[in-house]
């Protein structure tokens, strides 16, 4: 049996697969996307939750922002966030069952 090659896809794309990648490799990124889920939630909420300064989450999801990982509305005097792309959680379903889960490639 022969392994089916994966590399039918250009450098641009793959380069910019690893940038997304590379930008979901943090706790506290994967934390506040946890937070956020399918839906949209103030600054405030996600802050709530996490239980971390103000700061540390808002350089966070700028970056997260400005990648295109996240899209921020305005309302009045607060800021939301929802995910761009709903898949990112495939994504991170799959990290957890692999990685977080007993029994995981991780373990």
């Amino acid at each position: 049996m022969t392994a089916r090659c994966m590399v039918d896809v250009d450098d641009e794309k793959l380069e910019r697969g690893a940038r997304c990648i590379k930008m979901l490799a943090h706790p506290l990124r994967l934390k506040i996307l946890m937070v956020i889920g399918t839906g949209e939630v103030p600054v405030s909420g996600i802050l709530e939750a996490i239980g971390t300064s103000q700061s540390n989450v808002s350089q966070h999801l700028g970056q997260m922002r400005d990648k295109g990982i996240l899209i921020a509305r305005r309302d009045a005097n607060q800021v939301f966030y929802r995910v761009r792309e709903p898949k990112v959680f495939e994504l991170l379903a799959l990290v957890r069952e692999l990685f977080c889960e007993p029994g995981g490639a991780g373990r």
